[in-house]
């Protein structure tokens, strides 16, 4: 029996059909999550423990029975600390994999590269980055999960104040992150009481800054130094300080919260301080501490299964996946409007990186005294008395 063009026609047209039918049905019964991460390179400290996260507990979810009765889906893309790669990243999230939200963007810089193609597609974005401006002034559909670097500055400060520090030495990176981190610090620093005797800075490539350091330290007044960078840069002048046998109170800013900055600092940490998460004091809090089991069990996840030591930069993913989950259950869809609104009303969780209460006028929900002042003692994260 010979089969005629009519009726190849005819069957070419209903499969295609059925495929324009398929595609999107098969969309409909997944929710996906996007991401771009810096999961390799530079940045790769802040990415490869979010990635990690992300993955761990959507398997969780999935495993319990996804999220209003769909299984979810994690879509990432490693943009290797890459500005240019995470907003060719985001796109590809919006427009061709079609994504419900975004939870993603470990650098300030890969952020602030994929914000206004997420604003103008208006699809929800949790960004894990640290600097004030991603959510200042308030962007529609832009939220975030860490303490902002004026927080943290802000918390160092009232440190220096209670030790009876009122001149200091700063000394930042010129990248984003430490770039934001200056300003902010000499933005309040008079308002405290503080002033800055000397103002230092280096780039992300340098390898030695002594010479900064050596100017700080013969600065007439100075009385304690900070330095605001994150990645290998203050690890270099914590060695460096450690080497100069400078004897003033060092602080670090939260940008170098995790077990691999002690690795790489060595015994020269010992003494500093830093505002961070209590997650790095996990084990060390009361259980009356309202972070006490969430922090606990975040640790007990993620070292069981992947056999390493928990970062605040996993737990700033945590932190956005649960806000993420909570509010498309409370929109009880994936209508990004709803979702985005959702966000917006979230008020009381307690996360691993402290408590959230959003509103429309703070897309970040956190107050400085989240951040705990934690001071390397031995090697190892301790509460300062």
């Amino acid at each position: 029996m010979k089969t005629t063009l009519k009726q190849l026609a005819a069957g070419a047209v209903a499969a295609l059909s059925l495929g324009l039918m398929t595609a999107p049905a098969l969309a409909a019964d997944t929710i996906r999550i996007g991401s771009f991460l810096s999961v390799t390179g530079p940045a790769s400290f802040l990415g490869d423990p979010e990635l990690k996260t992300l993955e761990l507990y959507i398997d969780k979810l999935n495993e319990d029975g996804g999220l209003l009765g769909k299984q979810v889906e994690l879509v990432h893309y490693d943009d290797v600390g890459d500005a240019a790669k995470a907003r060719t990243f985001a796109n590809r999230l919006l427009r061709q994999d079609r994504v419900d939200i975004i939870v993603g963007g470990s650098t300030t810089g890969a952020t602030m590269a994929a914000v206004p193609l997420i604003e103008q597609a208006g699809v929800p974005f949790i960004s894990l980055a640290g600097a004030e401006t991603i959510t200042t002034p308030v962007k529609k559909w832009v939220f975030k999960t860490p303490q902002s670097d004026r927080q943290a500055a802000r918390r160092v400060l009232i440190d220096m104040k209670e030790r009876g520090i009122t001149k200091i030495g700063l000394i930042s990176g010129t990248g984003g992150f430490g770039a934001s981190g200056r300003n902010v610090t000499k933005e309040i620093a008079g308002d405290m009481g503080v002033e800055i005797v000397a103002d230092e800075t280096y780039n992300p490539k340098d390898t030695d800054m002594t010479s900064q350091l050596t100017r700080i330290r013969g600065t007439e007044g100075v009385q304690a130094i900070l330095n605001f960078d994150f990645g290998q840069g203050p690890a270099i002048v914590t060695r460096n300080y450690d080497q100069l046998g400078i004897d003033l109170p060092f602080y670090q800013s939260h940008g170098v919260a995790s077990d691999s900055f002690l690795e790489l600092a060595g015994d020269a940490a010992n003494g500093l301080r830093l505002p961070a998460s209590a997650l790095l004091v996990a084990d060390k809090l009361p259980e009356s501490d309202p972070q006490y089991q969430v922090l606990n069990r975040y640790k007990s996840d993620y070292e069981g299964h992947y056999d390493e030591s928990v970062s605040t930069f996993g737990a700033y993913a945590y932190d956005g996946l649960q806000l993420a989950i909570r509010a498309i259950k409370q929109a009880g869809s994936t209508d990004k409007a709803k979702v985005r609104d959702a966000l917006e009303s979230i008020d009381g969780y307690v996360g691993v990186t402290g408590t959230y209460r959003l509103s429309a006028d703070d897309h970040m929900g956190l107050d400085a005294e989240s951040f705990r002042i934690l001071e390397v003692k031995d090697g190892d994260w301790a509460l300062t008395e």
